[in-house]
Parts: C-alpha cells; sequence; structure tokens
C-alpha cells in the first residue's frame, strides 16, 4: 500500500504526478497533480488511496470526490489533445499535460514525483518512481484524479460519437472500437498517428 515515505524523505512541498490514457486509441492524454497535507489528511481516506488501477469505478470516483473537496489536498489536471499527441508524440504530449496539471495546482512545488522511469522536463526537480501509483500517496491520488477525468471525458465523448464504446472501452482498441472504426470511419478524437488509425487515414506512425 502506498504511504507518504517518499515525501517526508524531502523537502519542501511535493507533488505526486501520473498520467492516464496513454494507449488509446482515441481521446486525450490526462494527467493529475496532487499535493496532500500530510499532517490533515484524514487517517481513513489515506488508508483507501491507492493505484487506480487497483480501485473499483465506484471507489475511484468516491476518493476522486473527496479529494477535491477536502482542503487538505489540490489537485491539479492537465491534457494533451489528439491533435497534440499527433504532432509531438505520445510521450512528448504526456510531459506536456504533466507540465500542465502541476501548473494547475496554483503552488509552485519543490518536488515532482513521477510515476514511471522517464523524467518529464517540469519547472522544479523531479524524482521518477517506478510503480509509484503503488508506492506514494501522492502518485495514488494524482492516477485516480488522471483516471476519473479521463473516463468521464471519454463517457461524454461517447455522445457525440456514439458507436465506438468509448463509455466502456475509453477509447482503447476493443474489438467493438477497431470494429467501428471500419464501419463508421475516424472520428476527429482519434489518434492518427496510431497504427490501426493510421492505417485508414494513409499517414505515417509515429
Amino acid at each position: 500500500m502506498p504511504d507518504f515515505s517518499l515525501e517526508q524523505a524531502a523537502k519542501g512541498i511535493v507533488a505526486g504526478i501520473d498520467e492516464a490514457g496513454r494507449g488509446p486509441w482515441a481521446g486525450p492524454v490526462v494527467a493529475g497533480a496532487a499535493i496532500l497535507d500530510r499532517q490533515r489528511i484524514p487517517a481513513d481516506i489515506a488508508n483507501r488511496l491507492d493505484d487506480s488501477k487497483k480501485l473499483s469505478p465506484a471507489k475511484r470516483e468516491a476518493l476522486f470526490a473527496l479529494l477535491t473537496q477536502g482542503d487538505w489536498a489540490l489537485i491539479g489536471i492537465g491534457m494533451a489533445s489528439p491533435a497534440e499527441i499527433d504532432s509531438l508524440n505520445i510521450l512528448q504530449a504526456t510531459y506536456l499535460a504533466m507540465r500542465r496539471a502541476l501548473d494547475a495546482l496554483g503552488v509552485k512545488a519543490d518536488l515532482a514525483l513521477v510515476d514511471g522511469n522517464r523524467p518529464p522536463p517540469l519547472p522544479c526537480k523531479v524524482q521518477t518512481v517506478v510503480k509509484g501509483d503503488g508506492l506514494s500517496l501522492s502518485i495514488a491520488a494524482a492516477s485516480i484524479a488522471a483516471k476519473v477525468t479521463r473516463d468521464r471525458l471519454m463517457t461524454d465523448l461517447s455522445l457525440r460519437y456514439p458507436g465506438y464504446g468509448w463509455e466502456s472501452n475509453a477509447g482503447y482498441g476493443t474489438a467493438q472500437h477497431q470494429a467501428a472504426l471500419a464501419q463508421l470511419g475516424v472520428t476527429p478524437e482519434h489518434r492518427r498517428s496510431f497504427a490501426p488509425v493510421a492505417a485508414l487515414v494513409g499517414r505515417p506512425v509515429r
């Protein structure tokens, strides 16, 4: 279970950062940033925070509501659009979303704990943490924020572009999504640089 060990070992204000949606064929990549007040976060909530992938949608939604309503947490969200993903490539677009999430906090962090093993260029010190959403409470909070925000967005987009199943597959390359691409075609929300979409629009894969 995640705890505050990494945060306590650091000096100053520590933000956790994680992303959701690097792999899907459609929709933005979304990053979350979280600064938690270690002295004031309710223990029962801290004990429930975990890697968003290990939590049910209902538990993620409930925790996200607590994170955004509590005065012991700051949450920032950043996104990079499909067009930015196609222009920059998915890694650089993810870094852009992380920078935007950090900026959205409205507080300058001294250190960013970033899930993964590649440090994004951020305006503060960066420490990468492999599987950090299962180790750091700040990263776990950021992972929940990113996942819930992106799932909500893809559900909204599914109403605008029905048939692709985004309300359930979140833009990932399921059989339903693949069949809908062949039948309905490519939408403005598709990542044209991703191989299955690129094949339909005849552009190189980045």
